[in-house]
């Protein structure tokens, strides 16, 4: 592989992390509401789930999924009924009065956020077909095994970077205040959003990750 073969792949998987979407969404509202530590264990779960994809598609997986439109479609339907659960959540707390009691941080709750990320983004259809194309379309034909571990690990490292700091930076005490003052308005917005991706994915199969 070439400096701009690992550039367009890298470029490519920046925008995809970066952009808003139901994982960084569902990262920076943890963070906001429950502070730091759930922030960065639902990321980690998230960019486990990244990872994961990544390898089946370095693995030829993305092909064996478009293959089987069956199987694809029940993973469309887990993944919009998993973002229409979250959504409904968001929608009971944005009806609740007054805030939230805080919630304990121990070991269990930590894995649970990042049960919630894992699930989160296996469920996300569009990764494992962005991951294949991205491999199909980025890496030149004859690209070795050590050049493709070596991408699934510069995107990991990149993914991690986004992940983590969108956690790091709705978890800080500004962001946190912001959320206090106006939790049930954006308890709100993250409800609409959710069952809108929950939509957009029955509809076309996609959604932002």
């Amino acid at each position: 592989m070439t400096p701009a073969d690992y550039t367009f792949v890298l470029g490519a998987a920046f925008v995809a992390a970066a952009t808003p979407g139901p994982a960084t969404l569902a990262i920076s509202g943890t963070a906001m509401q429950r502070g730091r530590a759930h922030g960065v264990a639902l990321a980690a779960g998230v960019l486990t789930g990244g990872v994961m994809w990544s390898s089946a598609a370095a693995l030829g997986l993305a092909g064996l999924m478009a293959a089987n439109p069956a199987l694809v479609g029940w993973l469309r339907i887990l993944a919009a009924l998993y973002l229409g659960w979250l959504a409904w959540k968001s929608a009971k707390s944005a009806l609740r009065r007054g805030n939230p009691p805080v919630r304990a941080s121990d070991a269990r709750a930590l894995k649970g956020s990042y049960l919630r990320g894992l699930a989160l983004h296996l469920t996300n259809p569009k990764a494992i077909f962005f991951f294949g194309a991205l491999y199909t379309v980025g890496l030149p034909v004859g690209t070795s095994g050590p050049e493709l571990v070596s991408v699934v690990v510069l995107m990991a490292s990149l993914s991690a970077t986004i992940f983590f700091g969108y956690a790091l930076l709705f978890s800080t005490p500004r962001a946190q205040a912001v959320y206090l003052r106006a939790r049930r308005w954006i308890e709100g917005a993250v409800a609409i959003l959710f069952a809108g991706a929950a939509l957009r994915i029955l509809r076309t199969g996609s959604a932002g990750l």
